[in-house]
C-alpha cells in the first residue's frame, strides 16, 4: 500500500511540476500575442462546456 501511495504522490508531483513549467512558458508567450489569447480562451470555453456535459451525464 505504501509503494502505491508513493507512486501516486510522485505522479502528482511530476504533473504539478510540468504544469508550472507550461504555465510559466505560456504566460510569457501570451503577454503580447492577442491571437493566441483569443484561441486559448475559445479552447478553454469549449473544454468547460464539454466538462459540463460530462457532469450532466453523471447526474
Amino acid at each position: 500500500m505504501y509503494k502505491e501511495t508513493m507512486g501516486f504522490m510522485k505522479g502528482i508531483g511530476m504533473g504539478l511540476a510540468a504544469g508550472v513549467a507550461v504555465a510559466s512558458i505560456g504566460s510569457r508567450t501570451m503577454k503580447n500575442n492577442k491571437r493566441l489569447k483569443r484561441t486559448a480562451n475559445k479552447a478553454m470555453r469549449k473544454v468547460n462546456g464539454m466538462l459540463d456535459n460530462v457532469d450532466y451525464i453523471f447526474k
